[in-house]
């Protein structure tokens, strides 16, 4: 994003508000009568801001600054939306949510275009229907569950169960496909977005993949937005013909912090505080995800996996039902499975996938079903030796086979 200049939009536009108060990242204005909503402001001590509810007596501004906007200090209108810049330039990169690097020794080059972060998403006749596989590296993933290109599958599980490892396993098999990788890390602490940096360089893929990084010390509005600079981005790849595969770690985050925006902004709360427009707003980002009609490459994709922490394997929360009604399936990651070894521990009876199958061959169906049917059936038998039921030969053999083929699924993190 270009740094603006308070001074010159103060004259184009002939309106000045003044700094009411602030409450957290909430900034309440008198004055600015011609302002509209989603409109992008600027505060005199150089940071921007968003129109996010207008009263007949102040403004209500989402504060995208690092720097605190004190009461009295004078805000001009731009009379544009919010934008970024889009480019190339910007693989290799680790940027914040406004375009900025974050690393201040790698100021990134001057780029031409600009896109709005928040639009609507492509109507049905721009779509086309989900036939080409994006295959994840993992084989118990690409056999059981697999997935489409241009679909949204949600990765749902407890802390500490190897949602990230799964999400750079797939980042790293779709850029050597020829995809383009996003990873939007939304308020992690500074050492996790240095980690997920150090996994790209050390998969060779950094120069192939983005990260759109908002840190835990961060104000909710850079927090908010993480997401929908991604998806902005991931639309800019895909209109020059490039499937993307887009990471949004975590959405967890992104419902709390926008609960908290809520809150202080005295919004009238629903189930557990979240605000009643909550699923609007993640259904909305999500919708600009798919498989697309593109003219000269056919089809082109965006392929959506956000994260939704499960405490203690709860898929019942009302942010883990949201998402999970409006994506095309899930992966569930268990606890149990991980503590027990199995890599990924993914419970394969309640993960889903509602539109991957159809990517498949006939005899990749019939083996998951054949697999599912199996490892089905060595649950029964399980619980009946939980019961201290004698075993005999078929048993003992049986459960022999489940785990050669346990082995055989698992995958460690140094598995290539």
């Amino acid at each position: 994003m270009v740094k603006l200049d308070f001074n010159s939009y103060l004259t184009s536009t002939g309106e000045v508000g003044f700094v009411d108060r602030v409450v957290s990242s909430l900034i309440y204005v008198q004055g600015l009568p011609g302002i509209k909503l989603e409109e992008l402001v600027v505060f005199e001590s150089g940071g921007v801001g968003q129109a996010t509810s207008i009263s007949e007596e102040t403004v209500e501004l989402l504060s995208f600054s690092r720097t605190e906007v004190k009461v009295g200090s004078r805000v001009a209108r731009t009379e544009s939306l919010l934008k970024i810049p889009v480019g190339d330039m910007l693989l290799g990169a680790t940027i914040d949510p406004l375009g900025y690097s974050m690393d201040p020794a790698k100021m990134l080059p001057f780029m031409k275009e600009t896109r709005a972060v928040d639009i609507m998403p492509m109507g049905i006749s721009a779509r086309a229907r989900i036939q080409r596989p994006c295959n994840t590296g993992i084989s118990f993933i690409d056999l059981m569950i697999p997935l489409g290109k241009g679909q949204r599958q949600l990765v749902i599980g407890d802390q500490k169960t190897g949602k990230t490892r799964v999400l750079l396993r797939t980042l790293l098999t779709q850029v050597r496909e020829g995809s383009i990788g996003i990873y939007a890390a939304v308020g992690k602490s500074q050492l996790a977005i240095k980690q997920i940096e150090e996994n790209l360089n050390s998969m060779g893929i950094q120069n192939q993949t983005l990260i759109i990084a908002s840190s835990a010390n961060d104000g909710a509005g850079m927090i908010f937005l993480t997401p929908y600079t991604a998806m902005t981005i991931a639309e800019y790849f895909r209109d020059q013909g490039r499937d993307v595969v887009v990471m949004l770690d975590d959405m967890s985050v992104h419902a709390k912090t926008y609960r908290e925006i809520s809150l202080f902004g005295r919004r009238f709360p629903g189930r557990n505080s979240y605000p009643g427009d909550i699923f609007y707003l993640h259904s909305r980002l999500l919708e600009r995800a798919g498989n697309f009609i593109h003219k000269e490459k056919g089809e082109v994709s965006i392929t959506c996996l956000p994260v939704i922490e499960a405490p203690q394997g709860d898929m019942t929360g009302y942010i883990q039902t949201n998402m999970i009604s409006m994506t095309d399936g899930h992966l569930f990651f268990d606890h149990r499975r991980f503590v027990e070894g199995h890599r990924p521990a993914i419970d394969p009876f309640l993960s889903v996938t509602r539109v991957g199958r159809q990517t498949q061959s006939h005899l990749k169906q019939q083996i998951a079903r054949e697999l599912t049917s199996f490892l089905h059936d060595m649950e029964k038998i399980h619980t009946f030796k939980s019961f201290g039921a004698e075993m005999n030969e078929q048993i003992r053999r049986t459960l022999e086979k489940e785990e050669r083929l346990i082995r055989f699924l698992d995958q460690t993190a140094y598995d290539t």
